[in-house]
């Protein structure tokens, strides 16, 4: 990285694809910050650096170095991805962190779990300038990308048909609403609206606070 391109990123300040860190909290803590970086867009973690952009650099470049890698390699499952370089900026080092997006979707925080289990999973994404906790639905959707499982062959039945009516008037639609919509567990729901994504005929988003909501394609 140039130095005018690290001096861009931290004018831009935190957002999407870039977190500033102070110091090294713990490994668990940057692991996080890590797995939502690869689960999404892929980004930069800029240690020495403050929330309000002052730049105030790291004690130990070696240290900052080992935490980093310890994090990656033991508490992310399954393992990824990562470059480190070292830049010094006003007489002060920075470390930047680079995590690029993942092609093995979705990364959790280890668990020691021998299989997936979605629902003891911390699978985390970035959402604008925060790394939040993924839903359901998003992590069904990772894996589905990551083994290719995009439905070429798929009808529309009645819920289905109520579903983009739904959207006709209100635009959005949530996995509570389509399930107080056609009576149906909210698991249920989840997994019709998931297939639609599948279809590539609806798109999922998400909210600063984790709420997530549906809209049609095209």
């Amino acid at each position: 990285m140039k130095r005018s391109e690290l001096k861009e990123l931290i004018d831009e300040g935190e957002n999407l694809q870039c977190e500033f860190k102070r110091k090294f909290s713990s490994p668990e803590k940057i692991a996080r910050e890590m797995i939502a970086f690869a689960n999404t867009k892929g980004g930069y973690i800029l240690f020495g650096i403050d929330d309000d952009k002052r730049i105030v650099g790291v004690d130990s470049e070696k240290s900052e170095t080992d935490l980093i890698t310890d994090a990656a390699k033991n508490y992310c499952e399954p393992v990824l991805e990562f470059n480190i370089e070292y830049m010094d900026m006003y007489g002060k080092e920075i470390v930047i962190v680079e995590v690029p997006e993942s092609a093995n979707k979705p990364h959790r925080l280890q668990d020691y779990l021998n299989e997936f289990d979605i629902n003891k999973a911390l699978v985390l994404i970035r959402v604008n300038d925060k790394s939040i906790q993924a839903s359901k639905e998003m992590v069904r959707i990772m894996r589905a990308q990551t083994e290719k499982l995009n439905l070429t062959k798929y009808s529309i039945g009645e819920s289905e048909k109520r579903v983009f009516e739904f959207l006709e008037s209100k635009e959005t639609i949530t996995v509570k609403e389509l399930s107080k919509l056609l009576n149906i567990s909210e698991r249920r729901a989840s997994r019709t609206l998931v297939k639609l994504i599948r279809a590539n005929l609806l798109a999922i988003h998400t909210k600063d606070n984790g709420e997530e909501f549906f809209t049609a394609i095209g």
